[in-house]
């Protein structure tokens, strides 16, 4: 018998003009994964760029996707590289929501778009059509035409040649989002480590302003609740709002701070 493919919690937010708030999953485990859905989290972002699993690992992948499956929160994976086949890789394992790292020109958005789409505005894609995890091994109902509809695909703006070209990335047909990415600007403009830098911060306000003028949803980090409250008032619709280390890091060291001595 048939199945229905699950929708996009993260697309139906973003279409409804909502703010997603999610957490950086850093430790890789499906059980907080499904921990974070139950809390009530829009997203539980698992990035594959700067650690945990290869990114080729669908076996890790699926556990994963299947803790977020449990909550119906939406797993955003982000890729570290453009790549064709890893995109692919992504979807087919069941991944709805992702965004790829090291993105500088519209040329390159595109070759990812078409890797994720059967259908690419108005022609042929290039996601390549088999029975996987995505399909529900071949039982999804009408798979090939509805896929297409639930895939969300953003990219990170993160260096300036990527800010310089952004009218033209944002223009590219059927873009998920663009997500702008501080520490990676930081160090792309000689400034590691150094987010709130004016020239940094220069660069992030120039892809608000084009992606809200564009009406392409924007991305990004939150630096404590105060800022992420002033970024979804100021035009952002998807904030990671901090991570699974981070928050431990927090509360372990009050616990000591509080602690009196034996």
């Amino acid at each position: 018998m048939p199945t229905t493919p699950r929708s996009n919690r993260l697309q139906r937010t973003l279409k409804d003009g909502g703010v997603a708030l999610g957490i950086l999953e850093n430790t890789y485990n499906p059980t907080l994964v499904e921990f974070y859905g139950d809390l009530g989290l829009d997203f539980v972002w698992i990035d594959l760029e700067h650690a945990g699993p290869s990114p080729w690992d669908g076996d890790r992948l699926e556990d994963l996707l299947r803790a977020a499956d449990v909550t119906e929160t939406e797993l955003l994976v982000r890729l570290p590289e453009p790549d064709p086949g890893m995109i692919r890789k992504a979807l087919d394992a069941g991944v709805r929501s992702l965004f790829v790292s090291r993105i500088e020109t519209a040329d390159e958005v595109r070759q990812a778009l078409e890797a994720s789409r059967f259908e690419y505005d108005g022609d042929p894609g290039r996601r390549g059509f088999a029975s996987p995890r995505a399909s529900r091994w071949g039982t999804a109902d009408d798979y090939a035409g509805t896929e297409d509809d639930e895939i969300v695909l953003g990219v990170t703006i993160e260096n300036p040649t990527a800010v310089d070209n952004i009218d033209d990335i944002l223009a590219v047909p059927e873009l998920g989002f663009v997500f702008a990415g501080p520490l990676d600007l930081a160090v792309s403009t000689g400034h590691p480590g150094e987010p709130t830098h004016e020239d940094v911060e220069q660069h992030v306000d120039r892809i608000r302003e084009a992606a809200l003028e564009a009406d392409v949803p924007l991305g990004g980090l939150g630096f404590g609740m105060d800022d992420v409250n002033e970024k979804a008032e100021s035009g952002y619709q998807i904030l990671n709002i901090g991570s699974t280390t981070g928050a431990l890091q927090g509360t372990v060291q009050s616990w000591l701070d509080e602690y009196g001595g034996g």
